[in-house]
C-alpha cells in the first residue's frame, strides 16, 4: 500500500536524515527531489555533501519550483519519493510570484494519486516562533502552514522532530 509521510520540524532537528533512514529502507528505485538552488559556495558544499551522504541508490532530481508537474511525471518510475524540502520550495514559488495556491493543488493531486509510490516530504514547522515583522514574511509563514496542513490532511503518517527525537503524530504504531 502506498504511503505519504510527512515530516516537519525546526531547522536541523535531524528531519532529513530521519526521511532517508526510512526511505532507504523502502526496497526497489529511490527518487531524492532537491528543492534547494545553489545560490553561493556554502550551499553548493551542503548539496555535495547531502549527495555524497545519499549514496547512489538514490536518483537526484533537482526542481525548484514545479514538483507537483515532477511527481506526476516520475511518480510512477519509483518506489519512494522523498521530497527535502517543502520549506525551500515554498519560498522559491512566492520568490517567483508563482500562484502559490495552485502550485499546492498540483502537489496535493500528483502525491494523492500516486498508486505504488510511498512518497516522503520534509518541511520546517514555522509557525511555533516569533510573528514576522514584516508582511512577506508573515505570508510565508501563512502558505507555508497552510501547505504543511494541507499535506498532514492527506497524509498516511506525521512526525515530528525535536533534536533528532521522532514524535509520531499521526498514523499507525
Amino acid at each position: 500500500m502506498r504511503k505519504i509521510i510527512l515530516i516537519v520540524g525546526g531547522a536541523r532537528s535531524g528531519k532529513s536524515t530521519f526521511a532517508l533512514k526510512e526511505g532507504s529502507a523502502v526496497k526497489g528505485a529511490k527518487a531524492f527531489v532537491a528543492t534547494a538552488e545553489i545560490l553561493d559556495e556554502e550551499m553548493r558544499t551542503r548539496i555535495e555533501n547531502h549527495k555524497r551522504q545519499r549514496g547512489k541508490e538514490w536518483n537526484t532530481h533537482e526542481e525548484p519550483l514545479h514538483l507537483g508537474a515532477l511527481v506526476e511525471k516520475i511518480g510512477d518510475k519509483y518506489d519512494v519519493i522523498l521530497i527535502d524540502c517543502l520549506t525551500l520550495w515554498m519560498s522559491n514559488i512566492m520568490h517567483a510570484d508563482l500562484d502559490v495556491e495552485g502550485e499546492i493543488k498540483r502537489l496535493l493531486s500528483a502525491i494523492t494519486s500516486q498508486v505504488s509510490t510511498d512518497i516522503y516530504l520534509v518541511s520546517n514547522e514555522v509557525g511555533m516562533g516569533l510573528v514576522p515583522d514584516s508582511p512577506l514574511g508573515r505570508a510565508y509563514r501563512d502558505n507555508l502552514g497552510h501547505l504543511n496542513q494541507e499535506i498532514a490532511r492527506v497524509a498516511t503518517s506525521v512526525y515530528f522532530m525535536v533534536a533528532g527525537m521522532v514524535l509520531k503524530i499521526k498514523g499507525e504504531n
